[in-house]
Order: structure tokens, then sequence, then C-alpha cells
């Protein structure tokens, strides 16, 4: 059964009279005075426990004496050289964290409340447009390299693919990193097949029985869902909603514990955009997807919908009834921000602004609905590298993400003004290097937290 969960759209949009939304004091009563969810899942395991990695002894002493270097400024080419390999998404991680120090209090301009996802799909570095930098060119070799071996090491792949990967090597490595596909490079062609052939598999067993009257709930909201995504200009394509719809309806008849739940649909889109441009150099955008081979349409569909499962898989119980997962996370949130911004927390508590009337969007939907395609693109790169990357290490990102705009937040004096900010943040023209500033103020965050979870409870 589909689970419509009416979750997080545009939560406590201003209402028509004034005067604030009435406050939800339960996580129930929140549940019935939302309405219109795009809500996508991010995993979730046990995340109050943040029982994180054990991080290797050598490389946290690497970091943390890299880190006292660049405060004493003996960096070689001092800060601006870290600013230049921040902008072009090359800074290492405590080199970016040192620069995010820096970049945090940079106010941005305001966006429309409408948000485009899209500017432009690929990433910066890597459109193929402008001349790749010889830094970039020496990135994708490096990746060449490491896939052109008969077995692919995957830790020394996740840590190239931490700071980003090209757009040329992006599918083979989300397919590596996934565990879709096999390390051995002999193995790969054959478990392609197998894999391809058993979901269209699935599609003879299970599709047609999508009017049926136990499974036409499910099928009626993933039809109602689709035409919501971004960006329109691909989804909308006949052929795009087709295969969307094939993905998220075997999905769900495969996963009766949940169901379909609103919001999964936006899961789809990065897997599917990374894996169209295997056979494509053009940006997705404008593409008529139906010009490709019936093939290279059947790979793409296959292939988005097991990686889109390998992600799901970690993270069911934040679309089980009541969605603890989701719970859990918000409140871990909070406990964090309250001890790495005391200001920001006490100024949402002063205007009375719960922590799950934007947060839970933050969680469920991984950030999608709050950046470009191309940013959250860029931001799953480190994700797939990060271990627990989209449970765990959400987390730290969604932290860094909120204190990001605490000028903006401490500016504002009421309880709709901060909703407003807070449903509508300025990434609009945000690209690789804010992304990357991102992940290195939440890497330093995960760095000072994690193996120490008591630090950040109150």
């Amino acid at each position: 059964q589909s689970h419509p969960h009416p979750l997080i759209s545009s939560i406590f949009l201003p209402p028509a009279t004034p005067g604030k939304p009435k406050k939800a004091t339960t996580f129930q009563e929140f549940e019935s005075i939302t309405s219109d969810a795009w809500d996508v899942g991010d995993d979730d395991d046990e995340l109050l426990a943040m029982a994180a990695q054990n991080l290797n002894i050598e490389v946290v002493m690497e970091t943390a004496n890299k880190v006292n270097e660049l405060m004493l400024g003996s960096v070689g080419g001092g800060f601006s050289s870290i600013r230049e390999r921040a902008e072009e998404g090359e800074a290492t991680i405590p080199e970016a964290s040192f620069f995010a120090s820096l970049h945090r209090q940079r106010s941005l301009p305001h966006r429309p409340p409408v948000i485009p996802l899209v500017a432009r799909m690929a990433d910066q570095n890597t459109s193929g447009t402008p001349a790749m930098t010889e830094r970039e060119a020496s990135r994708l070799d490096k990746f060449k390299q490491l896939l052109a071996g008969p077995n692919t090491d995957l830790e020394e792949l996740r840590k190239l693919s931490w700071s980003g990967i090209p757009r040329q090597v992006r599918p083979i490595t989300w397919k590596l990193l996934s565990g879709y596909l096999p390390a051995n490079a002999e193995r790969r062609e054959s478990v392609l097949q197998r894999k391809r052939q058993e979901y269209f598999g699935f599609i003879q067993q299970y599709y047609d029985s999508r009017n049926d009257e136990h499974h036409q709930d499910t099928y009626r909201q993933i039809h109602i869902d689709i035409p919501r995504m971004s960006p329109e200009s691909l989804v909308l394509q006949p052929k795009v909603t087709e295969i969307f719809e094939r993905i998220l309806f075997i999905w769900a008849i495969r996963h009766p514990a949940s169901g379909y739940v609103q919001g999964i649909n936006d899961l789809v889109t990065p897997f599917f955009v990374v894996y169209v441009f295997e056979y494509i150099e053009e940006e997705v955008e404008n593409f008529d997807v139906s010009s490709l081979e019936e093939e290279a349409l059947r790979n793409i569909e296959a292939d988005s919908f097991w990686c889109m499962s390998k992600l799901l898989d970690g993270i069911q119980d934040n679309y089980t009834f009541a969605q603890p997962g989701i719970q859990r996370k918000v409140k871990a949130l909070e406990e964090l921000v309250s001890r790495i911004d005391e200001s920001v927390h006490r100024h949402m508590q002063q205007y009375e602004v719960e922590y799950l009337q934007f947060a839970f969007r933050w969680m469920n939907n991984l950030l999608m609905r709050e950046l470009p395609l191309r940013c959250t693109i860029r931001l799953w790169d480190t994700y797939q590298a990060e271990p627990e990357g989209f449970s765990h290490f959400h987390l730290y990102v969604c932290a860094a993400f909120l204190v990001r705009w605490r000028k903006e937040i401490l500016e504002e004096r009421d309880f709709q003004g901060l909703m407003i900010l807070l449903q509508n943040l300025p990434t609009m023209h945000w690209g690789n290097e804010e992304v990357s500033v991102l992940l290195a103020e939440a890497y330093r965050l995960k760095f000072a937290f994690a193996d120490a979870p008591n630090h950040y409870k109150r």
C-alpha cells in the first residue's frame, strides 16, 4: 500500500490570515497539519548511538598536523592557494575546512521562492564545455588508472571520490561505490547483464498488477508525484515519466513493509541523470531522452532501479509507520546544533521554530529540495565515498548547512520570517566551491563529535 504521508513540501508557509500556523506538539499532529510531501529518504542506523567508524590513527594525526600547519600559516602558497583549490573542488579536507571557517559568514542574496533545481546539470568542473585544467586532467587520469586495473581498489576509489568525481567516470564509479558492481573487472559485464535481466523480469511479473485493486492506490500516488519533480523539462518527457513509474512501482511492490511513500520518487533522479551521461555529451536538461537507443534506455532504467534500491535498503525506517528514523535524526540534529552554535539554537527556541518543521525535509530528502541538482550529484559523490554517508555523515552536513546561514537566521525576528528563510535558502547559484566548503565543515564536525556522542548531548 502507498503511504501518502502528508509530510513536508512547503511546510508552514504564511497562512492566509495573520498569525502563526498552529504549532504541532506531537509527531502525529505535525503529520496531520502538513501536506503535499516531497520527502526523500536518507538512511538511518541508530543515529543517537552515533557509532561512527573508528578513524585510522595515522589519518587522524595527518589531518591534525595539516590543520595546525594551516592555522600557523605555514602551508605553501598560503591562504590564496587554499582558496583556489577550494574553488576548484581540489582542496584537501583540512584545507577546505580552514577555508570554510573564513567563508561561512559570507552573505548570499535571497532567491525567489520557487527553486529551479538545475541551472546546469553537470558539476562545474567537468561539464566538458570549458577546457579542463591541468589539475582536473590529472585527477581524471588517476580515476582512469584506478578503474582500469583487473581489481579496483575500492578504498583508494573512495579516497579519490571524496572530493568529487569527474563526469566522465562518475557512472562506473557510482556503480562500484554503491556495491552494484563488483571490484573484479572481469565479472562486471556478467553482473550487469544478470541484474538488468532480473529487473525486467520483475516488470513482466508485477507491472501489469498496477491497476489491481490491491495496488492501484500505490500506482495512482506515483502517477501524481512524478509531475511535481524537477527538472520538469526532463521528468515530463513521456519516456522518462514511464521509466520513473516502472522503477517506483516495482520498488514499492518488492518492499511491502513500507510501500511507496511520497518523495521516494526524488531519489531516482540523480541516478537517472548520471547514468544518462554515460551515453551523451550534452546537458540533460534539454535532451530528448527518447532519442537514445532502446538498449541504452533499458540499461539506464535497470541501473537506476538497482542503485536506488541499494540506497534505500539501509534507510527503510524513514518510511515505515510513524517514520522513527526521521524522528531520531531530527532530534540528533537539534542536539548537535545546540552544542556547535548556541546562538542559532536559542534564536530558534525564542521564536518557537521546531527543528521538525524544517529539518524533516532535509533528512527525508537528503537536502535535494534545498540544493540545485548539480550540487546534489556532487554531494552524493562524497556520500558514496564516506562510510554511512547517506545516514551518519548526512547529519553533520545538515548541521553545517544550518549554521552556514547563521547570519541570515539571526537577522530574522519572527516565526514566519524564519520559516520562509529556512524553506527557501538561497542556494540557486551554488556550485562545487560551496558544496566543497559545506562538506569540509561537516567533516570537521564529524571529526569532533562522531566518536564522542555525549559531547553533543545535553
